[in-house]
């Protein structure tokens, strides 16, 4: 497992070397000029010379790159030429809020949708098994924009139980915050536990057919034991890597979500900065989401090996 785990490590510094190449170079490719979006309306030549020489847009790009790397090496991902503050303080002050927002969808994905897909597959061809596949195909079919809409509608106009929109620190108060954040974390969650029920699903046919799990039938053990240790245990390998990359999406900001809820997050961040042509924070939280993708799905692989015993061999 260590020799494999180095492998994995090995890899990361490369991966991260082409997807620091491709997020500044596909960068250069968005329209327009920052330096004459900074300028304002009168667009001094001389402000615009000021500009270029200080994000050094007068360099070429090979400089450019270099000068973003070698910054990203020091914890320094830039300056956003908006705002005039640090990429990386941005970061830290939106992460919280994307974190929190992406656990609770997690937490609600993974408790709909294992146990669904579970009991999809022992009830197998039953009105149980039916059920979940429409639960299933109605969470993939259904926007998350018109959901949350819908149950903006229901429970915080007519009924008044959760704020519509915003949000709050758990910090200063856990109530509102969780208020604010179970409508928003639900319709992500929502369409995550469809996806997750159907690979559940999937994977437990496939091992209740095996002929382990007819012996351990044969065996007298109970019918829970059987389900639960010796089949969902083999049958969570591809729903961990499946939960590592739908983490991964959610920490890199769920726009419509988002916006809908008015929540202040990576989503509203990227959008804005992509609006206002801010490099230096859509390079910033571009790399971030990348280097997130690649740590949880190395985390995923270490799961691999504590829920299936079968690949420590």
């Amino acid at each position: 497992m260590l020799a494999y785990l180095l492998r994995r490590l090995a890899l990361i510094v490369p991966t991260l070397f082409f997807v620091s190449v491709i997020i500044f170079g596909l960068q250069q490719l968005l329209p327009g000029d920052p330096a004459l979006a900074m300028a304002g309306e009168e667009r001094d030549p001389q402000v615009i010379a000021f500009i270029r020489h200080k994000y050094h847009l007068d360099q070429p790009l090979p400089v450019r790159y270099g000068l973003w790397v070698a910054g990203v090496l020091h914890g320094d991902l830039g300056e956003s030429i908006r705002i005039n503050r640090p990429v990386l303080d941005l970061i830290l002050e939106k992460l919280p809020v994307t974190a929190e927002l992406a656990g609770l969808a997690m937490c609600f994905a993974l408790l709909i949708g294992i146990p669904a897909g579970v009991l999809s597959a022992v009830k197998n061809g039953t009105v149980w098994d039916y059920g979940a596949n429409v639960f299933a195909l109605w969470g993939l079919s259904t926007p998350n924009f018109w959901l949350g809409f819908l149950m903006i509608l229901l429970f915080s106009v007519q009924l008044g139980l959760l704020p519509a929109s915003g949000f709050v620190s758990p910090f200063e108060d856990l109530r509102q915050n969780l208020g604010a954040m179970i409508m928003p974390a639900f319709v992500l969650g929502n369409a995550i536990a469809a996806v997750m029920m159907r690979h559940t699903r999937s994977a437990m046919l496939q091992v209740m057919s095996t002929d382990y799990i007819r012996t351990a039938r044969a065996k007298g053990l109970v019918e829970r034991i059987v389900v639960l240790k010796h089949g969902l245990r083999n049958a969570l390998v591809p729903v961990v890597t499946l939960g590592a990359l739908e983490f991964g999406q959610l920490l890199s900001g769920a726009v419509l979500t988002e916006q809908v809820f008015t929540i202040p997050g990576f989503g509203k961040l990227i959008v804005d900065a992509v609006f206002n042509r801010d490099y230096a924070v859509v390079q910033g939280v571009v790399l971030f989401t990348a280097t997130a993708y690649i740590v949880l799905n190395l985390l995923a692989d270490i799961a691999y090996f504590l829920v299936n015993p079968r690949l420590r061999a």
